[in-house]
């Protein structure tokens, strides 16, 4: 079992900035692999960012959904199993539920919320104009 726990949700108004954090633990045969996700009501939820790191462990490849790019960095600090989301620039568009969430090697780096078994509980961003 990995426990996957986030922070750092915060209200803020547009144009402003958030760091997201993210904790893995538990269980060391599995879930070295994080990536962020973020859900508005109603809508499915969206991979945002992913780091694969299977081929470098200190840096690992990095995968941003086109709606954040230039805006959104992922970060990762593997040996710790911790995961980092740094949104500049937000807009209210960027509001939303964000959650962590943790998978094998075998889909390191994908931004498809069904390839991940372990998933925080979410924390929230709300962007106000």
């Amino acid at each position: 079992q990995v426990d996957v726990v986030e922070s750092g949700g915060d209200s803020v108004q547009a144009g402003g900035s958030v760091r997201l954090s993210c904790a893995a633990s538990g269980s060391t045969r599995s879930g070295h692999c994080m990536a962020w996700f973020r859900q508005v009501p109603g809508k499915a939820r969206e991979g945002v960012a992913a780091v694969d790191i299977t081929l470098d462990r200190e840096n690992g490849r990095k995968y941003i959904a086109p709606s954040v790019v230039g805006r959104f960095t992922v970060s990762q600090d593997s040996a710790e199993r911790k995961l980092y989301l740094q949104m500049n620039d937000v807009k209210p568009e960027d509001s939303g539920m964000y959650f962590c969430a943790a998978t094998g090697w075998r889909y390191c780096g994908s931004l498809e919320e069904e390839r991940y078994t372990y998933w925080g509980q979410g924390t929230q961003v709300t962007v106000s104009t």
